[in-house]
C-alpha cells in the first residue's frame, strides 16, 4: 500500500530538471503519511514527465522493491499503490523463459508482464486492489490503472496542456500550474450524497478515474479510456446466466471461493491482522482466516461508552468462540471528538459519511499492533444487505397500489396545510394519542406519496438534502442514477438498487472511507469480499438465497453457521455509527454554531442560508433529528477553512 502521485507536461515548454524535481518532491512529501518506509522520485526533462512514490513496504521489504521501477529493457517506468494477490503464477510463467528477477515484489511481476503481454492483458489477470501509472519512454504515453472496484483511489486532472494525477488531491494542490477552483455543481451533488460521485471531484478539471478503467494521457491529445472491467455488463452477464443447484452446493461453493479470496490476501511479510465488529461482513471474514490456516488470527475492534452505539461485546464473543488474539478499544467521548478537527485533512475533498470517525479509530488502534488488516466491506452490497433495500420494496409495492394521479392529489392537499398548522389541529386530541410533530411527519409522507415510481423513492432514501432547495440555482451533476437505460437492463427493483450501489455508493463512500482513513495511519486495509471472482459469483446469485423471509444476506450467513453459532450472529443490524446527534447538542455544539453562522454560510453563495439555520435550531431544541444533513454542512465547511 503506497501513494503516488506525478505529472505529464509538454515538453516544448522546457522545464529545467530541477524545477520538475522540486515539484515532484513537493507532491512526494504532501503523501507521506501514506508511505512512511521509503519514496522515490523520478524525473525525465526531454519528456516533461515525474512519477513520485510513497511506500509501505508490505512484500519484499528489501530495496528490490524501490519504486519508481524501470521494466528489465528500460523501457517501462511505473509507480504502483496496492496489492496484486495473483502475482505469483504470473511470476512463473515469466521466469519459465529464463527471466530472472531482481526481487519477490509483485510491484517487478507486474511491470515485467505490462512490458511482455501490454497493459490490457495484464489488467485482465489481476486479483487484486491497484492503482498504476505507467510510463511508456518509447510512445510517450501516460497511462493510469484502477482496479476493478475502485478500491484504490487516483485522481487525475487535464489544465492546459499540463496532466496531473494522484493518490490524493493534496498531490496535485503541490504543482504550480493549477489554481483549485470549487465546481458548484459537484457541491449539490455532495449535499444529496455525503461524498461526491464519480467522476467529479469537488474541484474543476479534476476527475476521479472510475474503477475498472485505463486511462492514456500523451501530450497533445485529448485523454483516452478504455474499460477493462464493466461492472454493468458484469452484472447483466450474472443475471443471464444464474447459478443451478441446491442450496447447499451453492453454500459450498461461495465458501470455497470465499476461503481462497481470504487466504490470497494474508500474502505480507509484515503482521497481519483484521477488523471486527461482531457483523455478518467482518466475523465471516475472520473466520475463515482461521478456516484457511494462516496462523494465529489477531483481531481488532473498537466500542464506545454509550450503549446503544457499542458493539464490541459482539465482536468480543465471536472472536472467544474463533480463539482470535483479540485487541479492544473502549473509547470515549472526548477520543472520538479528537478526531473530527483531523478530519478535513485526512479526506481533502467534503466526505461527511460520519462513521470515518470510528474507522479512523480503529485503523489508529490496529496500526500500533499490525500493518495489514482485512475488512469485511462489500458485503451488503452483494448480498442484499442494507436496510433500504427491503423498506423501498415494501414501501412501493404498497404506494403502487393508489394510482399515481390520486396520490399526487392527496399528497398536495396534505402539503396545502403548513406543517404547524397540522400540529395545532392535532392538539385538539388527547394527549400521547398522536406522534410528536405530526405535521412534520404528515409532510414526510405527503413527500413519499407524490413519488412518481421506485426509483425516485430509492433516491429519496438515499438522500440527505434535496439539493434544489439546499443549493438553489445550482445545477446538481447528476450521473447514473437518473439513467433511464439501468431501469431498462435491470428491470428488477432489488438488482437495480444493488447495481446502483456498487457503482456509486460503494466507491466512493464506503471505500474511500476506508483508504483514508487507514492510510492517514499507514495501515493495509484489505476486503476479500471484493474480490472481483466473488462480485461475479455474487450477481449470479438467486434473489432467493440473498433475502429470504426478510433475513437479509442469507446465503453469506449460512456460510458463517459453518464457523460461529447463530445465536452470536442474530440480532438487529447496528452500523458504525457514533452519537452524532447528542455531540451537535453538547461537546461539539460551539465549534458546529461558528461553521454555521450566517455570515460564514454566506461567504460560498451556495446555499440556502436561512434553510441551515433553520436546521440547526429545530436540531438544538430536539424539534427534529437533523444530525446527518447538519453534519454535510458542517463538513463542507470544515474542508473548506482547511482546503477551500
Amino acid at each position: 500500500m503506497c501513494g503516488i502521485a506525478g505529472f505529464l507536461a509538454d515538453p516544448s515548454r522546457r522545464t529545467s530538471i530541477d524545477q520538475l524535481k522540486s515539484i515532484a518532491d513537493a507532491m512526494d512529501v504532501s503523501l507521506e503519511h501514506r508511505g512512511p518506509d521509503d519514496h522515490g522520485v523520478w524525473v525525465d526533462a526531454e519528456a516533461g514527465i515525474a512519477l513520485v512514490h510513497r511506500r509501505l513496504s508490505i512484500v519484499d521489504l528489501s530495496p528490490a522493491g524501490h519504486q519508481p521501477m524501470h521494466s528489465a529493457d528500460g523501457r517501462f517506468v511505473m509507480v504502483y499503490n496496492g496489492e496484486v494477490y495473483s502475482h505469483l503464477p504470473i511470476r512463473a510463467e515469466i521466469e519459465a523463459t529464463g527471466h530472472r528477477f531482481r526481487g519477490h515484489s509483485d510491484t517487478e511481476v507486474l511491470l515485467e508482464s505490462f512490458a511482455r503481454y501490454g497493459i490490457r492483458a495484464t489488467a485482465d489477470r489481476l486479483i487484486g486492489m491497484f492503482a498504476i501509472a505507467i510510463w511508456d519512454r518509447q510512445q510517450r504515453t501516460l497511462k493510469l490503472i484502477r482496479d476493478r472496484l475502485g478500491i484504490k483511489p487516483i485522481y487525475w486532472a487535464k489544465i492546459g496542456g499540463l496532466f496531473m494525477f494522484g493518490s490524493e488531491l493534496k498531490a496535485l494542490r503541490q504543482h504550480p500550474g493549477w489554481t483549485p477552483r470549487i465546481e458548484p455543481a459537484a457541491v449539490a451533488s455532495f449535499m444529496r450524497h455525503n461524498y461526491i460521485p464519480a467522476p467529479h471531484t469537488i474541484y474543476r478539471d479534476v476527475y476521479k478515474l472510475e474503477p475498472g478503467t485505463i486511462l492514456t494521457l500523451e501530450v497533445g491529445r485529448e485523454p483516452q479510456t478504455e474499460k477493462f472491467w464493466d461492472a454493468r455488463q458484469v452484472a447483466l452477464d450474472g443475471l443471464s446466466n444464474p447459478l443451478t443447484g441446491n442450496e447447499a452446493s451453492l453454500v459450498e461453493q461461495l465458501e470455497t471461493l470465499l476461503v481462497d479470496a481470504v487466504r490470497k490476501r494474508t500474502m505480507a511479510d509484515v503482521p497481519l491482522g483484521a477488523f471486527l465488529s461482531g457483523g455478518v461482513d467482518s466475523s465471516t471474514v475472520v473466520a475463515l482466516m482461521k478456516a484457511a490456516n494462516v496462523g494465529p488470527v489477531k483481531t481488532f475492534s473498537i466500542g464506545f461508552e454509550q450503549k446503544a452505539f457499542n458493539e464490541a461485546p459482539h465482536a468480543a464473543a465471536i472472536a472467544r468462540h474463533l480463539g482470535t488474539d483479540h485487541t479492544e478499544l473502549i473509547v470515549t467521548s472526548q477520543e472520538a471528538l479528537e478526531v473530527v478537527p483531523k478530519l478535513s485533512e485526512i479526506f481533502d475533498e467534503p466526505f461527511a459519511d460520519s462513521s470515518q470517525i470510528p474507522t479512523y479509530l480503529v485503523s489508529a488502534m490496529t496500526r500500533k499492533h499490525v500493518t495489514v488488516a482485512l475488512s469485511g466491506d462489500g458485503g451488503d452490497e452483494l448480498f442484499s444487505g442494507y436496510n433500504r433495500y427491503q423498506l423501498t420494496r415494501r414501501s412501493w409495492r404498497m404506494l403502487s397500489l393508489v394510482p399515481t394521479p390520486v396520490r399526487k392529489a392527496v399528497a398536495a392537499g396534505l402539503t396545502s396545510v403548513s406543517s404547524e398548522r397540522w400540529n395545532a389541529l392535532f392538539d385538539y386530541l388527547p394527549e400521547h394519542s398522536y406522534p410528536r410533530l405530526p405535521g412534520d411527519k404528515i409532510h414526510k409522507f405527503a413527500n413519499v406519496l407524490g413519488l412518481n415510481d421506485a426509483d425516485e423513492l430509492y433516491r429519496k432514501l438515499i438522500s440527505h438534502w434535496d439539493p434544489a432547495g439546499i443549493a438553489p440555482g445550482v445545477a446538481e451533476a447528476r450521473g447514473v442514477l437518473w439513467d433511464s437505460s439501468v431501469r431498462a437492463d435491470f428491470p428488477n427493483l432489488l438488482d437495480r438498487m444493488q447495481f446502483l450501489d456498487s457503482v456509486t455508493y460503494l466507491p466512493d463512500d464506503i471505500l474511500t472511507k476506508v483508504d483514508r482513513a487507514s492510510m492517514a495511519v499507514a495501515l493495509e486495509a484489505r476486503v476479500p469480499l471484493l474480490d472481483h471472482r466473488v462480485v461475479e459469483m455474487a450477481w449470479r446469485l438467486p434473489h432467493s438465497v440473498k433475502i429470504r423471509r426478510g433475513v437479509s444476506k442469507w446465503l453469506l450467513r449460512q456460510v458463517l453457521y459453518r464457523h460461529v453459532p447463530r445465536n452470536l450472529i442474530e440480532r438487529p443490524k447496528m452500523g458504525f455509527t457514533v452519537p452524532l446527534d447528542q455531540w451537535l447538542r453538547g461537546p461539539l455544539r460551539q465549534w458546529a454554531e461558528n461553521l454555521l453562522s450566517e455570515k460564514r454560510l454566506r461567504e460560498t453563495d451556495f446555499f440556502d442560508v436561512a434553510l441551515i439555520r433553520r436546521h440547526w435550531t429545530e436540531h438544538l431544541s430536539r424539534e427534529r433529528n437533523w444530525q446527518y444533513a447538519l453534519w454535510d454542512v458542517l463538513m463542507f465547511e470544515a474542508w473548506r477553512e482547511r482546503w477551500g
